[in-house]
């Protein structure tokens, strides 16, 4: 049976934003009113700007004050922080956003960035190399860097969505690469979606808990566990009790979020 919120995605998946078709619709007299009462107060400045092509901005007036993309707003900047307190001598991020936590990151000190898909622009602060972490990493990267990141990225692995070979253990195969890449007593930062265990084909993987944390066992310790649960608040530095590691700390589509220390 579809739900509402499968109905919406699909409709989205084709290009049609609901949401946002209803608040045109809803600020358009607005923006017409708008329009004239400027049009009238121009010809009483000399019309010093000349109007030129319509460019309609219909529904900024009724969404919140700065969009923040779910997870990883909170994610981003609470690793940013942790990175600028640890202060490690080189810093390596592997498949994280870009324009949010490698940005935050590099707006302080050199980052260099992993991933399978290219980067054509030079921007300052940032070194960048396309790797596949679906195959195996080449000897001259193990135990290369102190510091490591993969935030909201190893859940993709193997799903094709970024033009990675299909594998059903992408996921495994990345956290492998991951901890050779890591010196001993390095620190990793790790963010994945948590919940009932799944694959929602082909966006991504959600992990259970109690299985992510059984992945970590004997190669890393846990110094922080935060998450976002699913209204999307931030929950930062929280003591792991058997009860909300079986009941994923009741998220359905929550975001783990874990800084670790490599044996």
């Amino acid at each position: 049976m579809l739900t509402t919120k499968i109905i919406k995605y699909y409709i989205k998946l084709l290009g049609i934003d609901p949401l946002k078709a209803t608040n045109t619709f809803k600020g358009l007299p607005a923006f017409i009113s708008d329009y004239r009462k400027l049009k009238k107060q121009s010809r009483n400045s000399n019309n010093l700007f000349q109007f030129a092509d319509f460019t309609p901005c219909l529904d900024d007036k009724f969404v919140e004050s700065g969009i923040l993309e779910k997870h990883y707003f909170h994610q981003d900047l609470l690793i940013a922080r942790r990175i600028n307190i640890n202060k490690p001598g080189k810093h390596v991020d592997v498949g994280s956003r870009i324009d949010g936590f490698v940005a935050h990151v590099a707006s302080y000190r050199e980052i260099e960035v992993l991933d399978i898909r290219p980067l054509e622009r030079k921007i300052p602060n940032i070194k960048f190399v396309q790797v596949d972490f679906a195959k195996e990493i080449e000897q001259e990267l193990k135990n290369y860097t102190d510091s490591i990141s993969c935030l909201h990225a190893i859940e993709h692995f193997g799903l094709g969505r970024y033009g990675d070979i299909i594998d059903y253990n992408g996921y495994l195969k990345g956290l492998n690469n991951l901890y050779e890449i890591l010196k001993p007593g390095g620190k990793f930062y790790f963010s994945v979606p948590m919940g009932k265990q799944r694959i929602e084909f082909n966006a991504h993987r959600v992990f259970s808990l109690k299985y992510l944390l059984s992945l970590f066992e004997g190669k890393f310790r846990i110094d922080q566990f935060s998450y976002i649960n699913d209204d999307d608040i931030l929950f930062e530095n929280i003591k792991l009790t058997d009860e909300n590691i079986e009941n994923n700390f009741k998220c359905n589509y929550g975001c783990a979020i874990l800084e670790l220390t490599k044996n």
